[in-house]
């Protein structure tokens, strides 16, 4: 009995010891500020009435109140101006070694061009109408047709215009493979996979990032969960778990999440 009573003692004094020592409320005063993340840069929003994966966003279009496309130059420097820490763009590799910073997996929904991007020349993105499918008005009219004609960019060249800013790649495939041309693509253009680039892709393409690049940040809907059931039941004695490492956690606004 007397075992018993001593062993339980060890015990709670273990756990409070643990609490205690990483007690919030006894921890200094947090510093910084959360991060703010602009999904795509500053864009046109869209009606979200009953909408499918498969549908086009760019018809369904709410009226203009900015001169703005998504993953497009303008949209970016006027994100960063705006407040933004880190911008959200979206990558896909093209037939002659590039990554072009595109949303569709197609390019029929947005631009004048026709078949899978990926599927596509660099050369041939830089001639497309990145606004010509744009309409508010059910194809009465197309306030943006003509005006961001060969805008597409590669990543290089995003990144390079704005050398000190973070950015977070998302990766639209879950081929495993991509993410080995992605470093080395950076790599060879001397971006560095720190932490001013973060990645967002499927768990199967992160989990070959963790082995080709294990300094690099990522992030999926899975990894978050994990992290956060995880850090719920252990983070008060001080364990990181393994599913928060390297990682980060995005806070949805507006009731959706931003990626």
């Amino acid at each position: 009995m007397r075992t018993r009573v001593i062993v339980a003692l060890a015990v709670t004094a273990t756990v409070g010891g643990l609490y205690l020592w990483n007690a919030s409320w006894l921890a200094p005063a947090p510093q910084g500020r959360p991060l703010v993340e602009a999904h795509r840069g500053i864009h046109q929003t869209f009606d979200r009435t009953d909408l499918t994966q498969q549908e086009c966003t760019a018809t369904r279009m709410h009226p203009p109140t900015n001169p703005y496309l998504e993953n497009t130059l303008g949209s970016i420097k006027a994100s960063f101006k705006a407040g933004a820490d880190e911008v959200e763009i979206d990558v896909h590799p093209t037939t002659d070694g590039e990554f072009a910073v595109f949303h569709d997996w197609t390019l029929e929904c947005r631009t004048n061009g026709k078949g899978v991007t990926r599927q596509q020349s660099m050369a041939y993105l830089r001639t497309l109408d990145l606004g010509h499918g744009y309409t508010a008005d059910g194809g009465k009219t197309h306030p943006f047709r003509g005006k961001f004609v060969g805008q597409m960019k590669t990543l290089h060249e995003i990144l390079t215009a704005f050398p000190d800013k973070s950015f977070l790649i998302n990766v639209k495939s879950d081929d495993p493979t991509e993410v080995d041309a992605l470093v080395a693509y950076l790599r060879a253009r001397n971006h560095p996979t720190d932490r001013r680039l973060r990645v967002v892709a499927s768990d199967t393409v992160l989990g070959r990032l963790a082995v080709v690049a294990p300094q690099a940040r990522r992030w999926s809907v899975r990894r978050t969960k994990s992290c956060s059931i995880r850090y719920i039941a252990f983070g008060w004695t001080g364990y990181i778990p393994e599913s928060c490492r390297h990682g980060f956690i995005g806070v949805p606004i507006n009731g959706r999440w931003a990626f």
